[in-house]
């Protein structure tokens, strides 16, 4: 399920209320997903976020453009980014496969022996054991810290809310452990996280890959006018558009160089200032998501359904 507006719906309790800001503020998330997919993502997420109005990113491990993106996060520390949990591989002609040995994940591969495309994501999610989804997403979180970096949310590539209930449960039981924060995006999920008094998003989520390209400045400029009180959050897709990137992404290197175009224009700085809207990260989010983890004993869910 994707959506490209808000719903003006709020939720109780509010994740404003829950973060500490007033119930009428209009708080804004837009998070930078696919941060080491490829160069030219890497630097249109960085450049987003310092020059930009951007908030955050998710890195995606397995990716090639993995090692050059946690150098980057390495030298700018200010930079807040969570986890993208990969299981599948956008394109044939720019691979990427598991960090675990294929041999301990068959489930998660094609009869080819690589991942799954989107284009084949039913198929993924009826044969993907969760042992092995686990065993694969515990190794991009380590590889991260490993590499001595912090993340602070956990959020998944093309599978909303893990695109399974025993993956979303897997991936809540990451996150406790972790002491991260959760992207949840779907009614079920939200559901569960405000019964535990965990701050997620009030209102439905965009996809910036759900947006028409024609028009797409005027669209966000009108998001950002209407955005409801409570938490929205925002998926965007920055990149170049560069030769390099047009090459390895034919299919989606245009939504990314017009999501950066926006991020980085002064039309959408002067908005959020004109219209009062406070952007914030994942960090404050995760402070009250550890904080709940670590009251709650062997991090089991208190509704008594398995995490």
């Amino acid at each position: 399920m994707h959506t490209d507006g808000m719903d003006g719906r709020a939720f109780e309790p509010a994740a404003t209320e829950l973060l500490g800001y007033p119930a009428d503020a209009r708080m804004l998330i837009i998070n930078l997903d696919d941060f080491g997919m490829y160069h030219g993502i890497n630097a249109a997420v960085v450049a987003s976020i310092e020059e930009g109005i951007a908030s955050s990113c998710s890195l995606m491990v397995p990716c090639p453009g993995a090692p050059h993106a946690m150098r980057l996060l390495r030298e700018k520390p200010e930079i807040p980014f969570g986890i993208h949990l990969t299981l599948l591989c956008d394109t044939t002609h720019h691979r990427w496969g598991p960090l675990t040995a294929r041999e301990q994940v068959p489930s998660l591969l094609s009869e080819t022996g690589e991942l799954f495309t989107p284009a084949e994501v039913a198929e993924l999610l009826a044969r993907a054991r969760p042992d092995e989804v686990e065993l694969e997403f515990r190794a991009q979180v380590d590889a991260v810290i490993d590499a001595g970096l912090t993340p602070t949310h956990l959020d998944w590539h093309c599978l909303a809310d893990g695109g399974r209930a025993d993956i979303f449960d897997l991936t809540l039981a990451l996150a406790e452990e972790y002491g991260l924060a959760m992207r949840v995006w779907l009614d079920p999920g939200r559901r569960r996280a405000r019964r535990r008094g965990l701050p997620v998003v009030d209102h439905d989520f965009l996809d910036s890959f759900r947006l028409d390209l024609d028009g797409k400045s005027a669209r966000y400029a009108q998001l950002l006018r209407d955005l409801p009180v409570g938490l929205s959050v925002w998926a965007v897709h920055p990149g170049l558009g560069d030769d390099e990137s047009q090459a390895l992404d034919p299919g989606g290197w245009r939504v990314r160089r017009t999501d950066y175009e926006f991020l980085t224009s002064p039309q959408a700085r002067e908005l959020l200032r004109q219209e009062g809207i406070t952007v914030t990260d994942y960090r404050s989010l995760q402070r009250v998501w550890s904080q709940t983890s670590a009251r709650r004993p062997s991090g089991r869910v208190a509704d008594g359904s398995a995490a």
